[in-house]
């Protein structure tokens, strides 16, 4: 990575990065998907925010640009969805990524046990992330841990206009490609940037990277 800056200045590259697939996550595996336990709450979610909004299949199909025989089978809990497809979906429907995957639940203090995670892993599995929040309602933030294996880098997609990541390394060297700027974290250095465009993580050292990301949306994401 050419032009890398320290996390405290950042300087265009000469262009942006090479584009590359955003992979996708499921339950400790490495097959893409997400959890098996989590499509018909994906599903419900997804017809109930459907409705609301006046929806047809075929108009969310559209505006998300996921097709409508898979938006249907997602309905159905008959098809474990991407993260991905998650994002796709989720922006079209102007939500937040949890709004999408959480069960509609009260309840008081959560103990999230690390033995009983869901941890959404790349298709590679060189990279995870773990949710440290539970999915019992509609949030504006969520906190998550993200793990990035030696010489592995994540590419994500741009999130929806107003979203912000602030994100701090814990362990090991981070390359942050935000756009066109490059930043170079340390352990215990920290970035916010506006996630609104395409970014991808790289861990260019020999040790795995960890990291927490708090994810910030606007103020219009509802569920």
């Amino acid at each position: 990575m050419a032009h890398v800056k320290s996390v405290r200045e950042s300087s265009p590259r000469k262009g942006p990065a090479e584009p590359r697939a955003a992979a996708t996550a499921s339950s400790h595996d490495a097959s893409g998907e997400a959890p098996a336990d989590l499509a018909p709450v994906v599903g419900a979610n997804l017809r109930r925010l459907r409705v609301r909004r006046g929806l047809s299949l075929e108009k969310l199909a559209q505006k998300s640009g996921v097709s409508r025989a898979m938006l249907g089978q997602i309905e159905l809990g008959q098809s474990a969805p991407t993260i991905n497809v998650l994002w796709k979906i989720a922006r079209a429907l102007d939500v937040t990524f949890a709004t999408l995957i959480q069960a509609r639940e009260a309840g008081g203090p959560t103990v999230l046990k690390k033995a009983a995670a869901k941890v959404l892993t790349s298709q590679g599995g060189q990279f995870t992330s773990r949710a440290l929040f539970p999915f019992d309602g509609p949030r504006r933030a969520e906190l998550y841990e993200l793990r990035l294996a030696p010489h592995a880098e994540e590419a994500a997609d741009a999130h929806a206009a107003g979203t912000l990541e602030n994100l701090v390394v814990s362990r090991g060297q981070l390359h942050l490609v935000v756009g066109k700027d490059t930043h170079r974290l340390e352990a215990g250095d920290a970035i916010v940037f506006e996630a609104d465009v395409a970014h991808t993580y790289a861990n260019p050292g020999s040790k795995e990277c960890v990291m927490y990301l708090v994810m910030t949306y606007a103020e219009g994401s509802r569920g």
